[in-house]
């Protein structure tokens, strides 16, 4: 009797761990649903593009419990291949790429789900396209799909595990696709807006996508009682290099200079093509000073570079104007106010001679 009492007692225990487990499992799912809730609204509110991929990465890294994880997304502008836009390596200028009509895009398309290096490479064979993804140490490769069209690629890197096993089980495969479907549509919304405030030759920004920024500065400088400047820039007798060369030559000129001028910028400064061959940069939290030497140094830059179009060795120089936002004295309550100091300071440049960097200083 003892032992059939026994035999019951422990088919009951049996029973509730199992309930348990059941219960345990059903709220790590609903937490887990809040979890990408969260994470959609973070990716919804986020339209800047170098943000929003940051973010994606940290939030795979903190989901997936991995040491580092990377980013290839197709090219804004020319959509020709995928470039690895989250690269820390700024050793190089140029950013590793993948053509999008390498095998490995029909793979990721064709699993619709994450897959692991060996896998990969098993599907595609002998792809030189593999060595880009392989330098990265992928323990895993999410595709980023939208509409049947792959977007881009996410790399999850070493994984940070108690045991040996580093695979990946089903139920976190299922959870970092859901991640990157939410991505993928993240990073399409992003990438409108990015296009549509940049400008597509010189890839700077556009007037008006300048100007919606210049306020937002405006007024956090006023709270912050930080000086922001704005320079705008003028490439001398532009109409020579039409008139002389053609319009392509007129153009080689103006991407060059754009790309000039980015490289001589921080992250958080904003540049922009304004119209024609006039060029704008507002600069974060600089001073009167700052802003000179910045100027000056990209004046210099231009003026020293060796502009070689067709084998022909074009000399371009720029014109400058400066003005600083300073609660004190100069409290510009406009971006129009604000710019127009700039160009009004550029004219006097142009005036004495081009080539040169002028501040914009108020009448006495």
């Amino acid at each position: 009797m003892s032992k059939i009492r026994s035999k019951k007692q422990s088919n009951k225990n049996t029973e509730s761990q199992e309930n348990l487990e059941q219960v345990v499992q059903y709220e790590k799912r609903i937490y887990d649903l809040e979890q990408l809730l969260d994470i959609a609204k973070s990716f919804c509110q986020n339209l800047d593009f170098g943000n929003l991929l940051e973010s994606i990465v940290y939030i795979c890294m903190a989901q997936m419990h991995v040491l580092g994880a990377e980013i290839f997304v197709r090219d804004l502008i020319t959509n020709e291949c995928f470039i690895l836009e989250t690269d820390k390596d700024f050793s190089s200028d140029k950013k590793v790429s993948i053509p999008v009509s390498t095998p490995i895009t029909a793979k990721l398309l064709e699993a619709k789900k994450p897959i692991t290096f060996d896998e990969l490479k098993n599907s595609v064979g002998d792809c030189k396209d593999l060595a880009a993804i392989e330098k990265l140490s992928p323990t895993l490769i999410v595709p980023l799909i939208q509409k049947n069209h792959l977007n881009g690629m996410l790399i999850l890197q070493e994984r940070i595990v108690i045991e040996e096993d580093t695979s990946y089980t089903d139920y976190e495969q299922s959870q970092i696709m859901s991640i990157a479907s939410l991505a993928s549509v993240a990073i399409n919304n992003a990438a409108l807006m990015e296009m549509s405030s940049t400008d597509m030759m010189t890839h700077l920004k556009l007037k008006y996508y300048f100007f919606n920024y210049l306020t937002e500065a405006i007024d956090s400088a006023f709270l912050k009682k930080e000086n922001i400047a704005v320079l705008m820039f003028d490439i001398d007798f532009f109409k020579k290099f039409n008139d002389t060369y053609g319009h392509e030559c007129g153009d080689f000129v103006l991407i060059s200079v754009a790309d000039i001028i980015k490289k001589s910028l921080r992250d958080v400064d904003v540049a922009s093509r304004y119209g024609g061959e006039e060029f704008t940069v507002l600069l974060c939290d600089t001073d009167k000073d700052g802003a000179m030497i910045v100027a000056e140094r990209i004046r210099s830059a231009i003026d020293e570079h060796d502009f070689v179009y067709n084998d022909q060795h074009l000399h371009v120089t720029i014109s400058v104007g400066v003005s600083v936002f300073d609660a004190e004295t100069n409290l510009v309550n406009s971006p129009n106010c604000f710019v127009n100091q700039a160009d009004q300071a550029l004219y006097v440049s142009k005036s004495n001679g081009r080539n040169r960097v002028t501040y914009f200083e108020h009448e006495k």
